[in-house]
């Protein structure tokens, strides 16, 4: 079992170089038939994109944060949480929410204006001869890919697992849990400084266009609000469902990633991993699409810890017994032995705990 996976992880990791190169091959062959000269500055919008681009920085700046709230309070109005954000629940969601907005920035900025600087001393701008089209394509396939494997190797690595675990604990799907994560998990995002990088290097308009779509897609695809389900039920829109649900994540793929079991041929905890584009799991073969939503969210053995070791693990552990966030807890989660006549659940159900 273990050589077929590592077989299957070096295929895989084949194939992710071969589609990191594509844009970079566009970009080369679009310059190659066309005699474009390669010294121009090409990153100008094109103009039929030229009115949206105050918008598109503004929803980048305030808007997806308007966005967020105003949606969340929808969700609440329409009962769609079912009384279930109380207590812990409330705290890890707003802190989550609040305190990266707080304490993110400076270290992007940081890391921007500082150290690439220093790393890159001459290289600032060295892109700007890309075209528009090539930077966008380049940093969307770039950075959504990174966070593919980002996202993916938290899922499959047990001692990663518990910095993402706080996003999965959540018994509910919406905007209150959006940004629910560990902030280990969230300062070390790869694609972040992968795409600051990119921005250094002269793709800075691309990377606008990209952050906005993307977030739109990723929000869309938390909220407790199933816009795909029209898709699903009129027949004349079956096509078009059938290139959405294959393309980009949309609620009913990234709703079974969070289901609490994976027993009910609907929730799907260990794939479904794309974030803007659901297609890396269709050629990784980690994807489901079953067109269904789960009746339940979260992990079977949430414990309800508190909010500050699920944001700060592990600075921070948790007082709850039997919890994986614990102090003397060592490796986590090994797998379960298997029930007979029960739905198999996520990896963390039973817990085997290793004593420090």
């Amino acid at each position: 079992m273990a050589i077929v996976q590592k077989e299957k992880l070096t295929r895989d990791l084949t194939i992710s170089f071969f589609i990191y190169t594509l844009p970079v091959a566009a970009i080369y062959l679009y310059f190659k038939l066309t005699g474009g000269a390669v010294s121009e500055s090409h990153i100008t919008l094109p103009s039929f994109l030229e009115f949206a681009k105050p918008a598109f920085e503004n929803i980048r700046t305030w808007g997806l944060t308007v966005f967020m709230i105003v949606l969340g309070i929808i969700e609440f109005a329409a009962g769609l949480y079912d009384d279930e954000w109380t207590g812990e629940e409330r705290k890890i969601d707003i802190v989550c929410f609040l305190a990266p907005k707080l304490l993110l920035p400076p270290v992007i900025a940081f890391f921007s204006l500082t150290a690439l600087p220093y790393l890159l001393p001459d290289a600032a701008n060295a892109l700007s001869w890309v075209p528009f089209w090539g930077g966008f394509f380049l940093i969307a396939i770039a950075d959504d890919l990174t966070q593919y494997w980002y996202h993916r190797l938290h899922h499959q690595v047990p001692f990663l697992w518990r910095f993402h675990r706080t996003h999965h604990s959540a018994p509910y799907m919406g905007m209150a849990m959006a940004s629910r994560q560990n902030f280990i998990y969230t300062i070390f995002f790869s694609q972040i400084y992968l795409t600051a990088t990119l921005t250094y290097l002269g793709l800075g308009l691309p990377a606008l266009f990209v952050l906005v779509i993307k977030s739109f897609i990723t929000l869309g695809a938390h909220s407790s609000i199933a816009w795909d389900k029209p898709f699903y039920k009129y027949k004349v829109l079956h096509p078009i469902a059938w290139v959405l649900e294959r393309l980009i994540s949309t609620p009913a793929t990234h709703h079974a990633h969070h289901a609490d079991t994976s027993g009910d041929g609907v929730g799907h905890f260990k794939g479904n991993f794309g974030n803007m584009f659901f297609i890396w799991d269709m050629i990784f073969g980690t994807g489901l699409i079953t067109r269904k939503f789960p009746e339940s969210y979260g992990t079977k053995s949430y414990k309800q810890e508190e909010w500050y070791a699920q944001f700060l693990w592990p600075i921070f552990k948790s007082k709850k017994e039997g919890s994986s966030l614990a102090e003397g807890v060592l490796s986590f989660p090994l797998k379960a032995k298997p029930v007979e006549n029960t739905v198999e659940q996520p990896v963390e159900q039973t817990p085997v705990l290793e004593q420090a």
